[in-house]
Order: structure tokens, then C-alpha cells, then sequence
């Protein structure tokens, strides 16, 4: 008796135990060629591997790495070819003894779910605890201790801090420290008799200055900024060029020059030991 996808047989047939019922693996190489279809197109159409639907075709599962991948590779292949998957599947276990007996879910799942693990100690966690307390602790005694060593200190500054202090018509006012005079002319004038000393300043803005001495070397020869001053002596004579001249204030010999020039203006100006004489 076949049990392909013959016009002849019928399912009664396919699924009715015999002796001379073929097994699994041959049933359903029969049933492939009985349809004109190879093992490379029934691997592609089923996803079941080349080598795999060869050796179930030779009733060898060990490739399928157990019964219920076993089971799927069946079912799927007698799908490709046109047999029924439960009455190979049911023929497959009697080969392999028997399906086993499926287990209550709900007992297991409700004994899981009452087991609690056993909650393992949590070490980081004491340890925080116990550097918190130990560093409570020791604020704690650092504080007490501090508090009985400042107590005599602390009654102390407070009793003189009672302690009433001087009346206020006994402290006497420093006096205020008298200005510095400023340099005035006799401190110029006091300068040496024999020697011409020129002081000029830039007082109400820049100017030019060129000094020379008798000899003709050159003292100063650039521009004074506004406030600032230079000084000149020689033995005998300094010839000065003063550029705005008008903003300049000039000292010879320790004497005011009133006017040297004006705003503006360039001066050339030459002076002795015994100037100014007519300024």
C-alpha cells in the first residue's frame, strides 16, 4: 500500500496502522517524488535545511535537535508534499515512545510565584548605615567635647563684654594731621648762586622743549605730556626752545618767568646765573 499523494489511496489509508505501513522518513520521500518535487525545492519552500529533510527522509532525527523541532520538520514537509502532519506526527511518536504527558501549568506557575528567592544581604547598604553612624558619633562627641572645654572662655569674653567701658568724654579725638605745605619759591631759591637752574613743566598742556648748555650739548630735545617737568643746570648758560609756550610754567633760579610766551607760540630763550633780570 502507498501512502503518496495517489489517486488510489486514501486518507483512511495514509492513516491507518499496518505492517506494512511505511515509516515516516519514507512516507514522506514518497509522497515528494509522487508530487515531481526535489529535496532542493522542498527545502526551499519548507525553510528546512538541505541536509536535514535528507536524513529525516532516511528516518534519521538526531539532526533535528530533539522531538519537538522533529515534530515541526514533519509537519512542515508533510505540508510541502500533501500529507496529513497529525497522522505522520502521531506515527512518529509511536516510533519514538510516545509523546510525553504534558505537565499543569497553573501548579508550577502558582509554586513559583509563591517561592520567593531568598533576598541576598545587602553589604553596600550596611556598610553606608555604618559610616553614617560613625561619623554621627564622632560629630556628636567633637561637639559635646568642644562645647565643655569653650565653656570658661565663652563666660569669660561675656563678662567683658558686660564690663562697661570708658566714658566716651575720656577717649580722646586724634587731631587731624596738618597738610604738607607745598613746595613754594624759597625752597628754589635756596639753590647755588653760581650755576643758571631751569625748571619747566607742561602745566596747562603738552609742549616741546629744547634745552642746550653752553657748550651746546643737548639736554632735551621732545615733547613734554601736560604735568609733566623737567630741570636744567649748567655753570654758565641754557638756551631753551619752547614750543606752546603759553601752556608752559618756567622757573630760573628758583624765580616764576610771569609770562614766556603765548598759546601757541615758539620761544627761544637763554638764561644765566644771575637771571631772570627783565623775565
Amino acid at each position: 500500500m502507498s501512502i503518496g499523494n495517489s489517486p488510489n489511496s486514501s486518507e483512511e489509508d495514509r492513516s491507518s496502522p499496518g505492517p506494512d505501513r511505511p515509516s515516516v522518513g519514507r512516507a514522506l520521500q514518497q509522497a515528494r517524488i509522487g508530487a515531481g518535487l526535489t529535496v532542493e525545492e522542498v527545502s526551499t519552500a519548507t525553510r528546512v535545511r538541505i541536509p536535514i529533510v535528507h536524513a529525516i527522509e532516511q528516518d534519521d532525527f538526531s539532526r533535528c535537535g530533539g522531538d519537538v523541532y522533529a515534530r515541526g520538520h514533519i509537519r512542515a514537509l508533510a505540508r510541502a508534499v500533501s500529507l496529513d502532519p497529525p497522522s505522520l506526527i502521531e506515527r512518529y511518536d509511536a516510533d519514538h515512545g510516545g509523546r510525553p504527558t504534558p505537565t499543569v501549568a497553573a501548579p508550577l506557575f502558582e509554586a513559583e510565584r509563591i517561592r520567593s528567592e531568598p533576598r541576598r544581604p545587602n553589604w553596600t547598604a550596611a556598610m553606608v548605615a555604618a559610616i553614617v553612624a560613625v561619623i554621627g558619633f564622632a560629630g556628636f562627641t567633637f561637639f559635646s567635647s568642644g562645647s565643655k572645654h569653650q565653656g570658661g572662655p565663652i563666660a569669660s569674653d561675656t563678662a567683658k563684654a558686660d564690663k562697661p567701658g570708658p566714658a566716651p568724654s575720656t577717649i580722646r579725638p586724634q587731631a587731624p594731621q596738618p597738610p604738607r605745605p607745598a613746595p613754594s619759591d624759597s625752597a628754589i631759591a635756596g639753590l647755588p648762586k653760581d650755576k643758571v637752574t631751569i625748571k619747566v613743566t607742561a602745566k596747562d598742556g603738552q609742549s616741546w622743549v629744547s634745552a642746550k648748555d653752553a657748550n651746546g650739548k643737548l639736554l632735551q630735545d621732545g615733547l613734554l605730556k601736560q604735568g609733566e617737568s623737567k630741570t636744567f643746570t649748567d655753570k654758565k648758560r641754557i638756551d631753551l626752545v619752547v614750543g606752546n609756550a603759553g601752556a608752559v610754567q618756567l622757573y630760573v633760579n628758583g624765580k616764576e618767568v610771569k609770562k614766556v610766551g603765548d598759546e601757541g607760540s615758539v620761544e627761544r630763550l637763554s638764561y644765566t646765573p644771575g637771571d631772570p633780570q627783565a623775565g
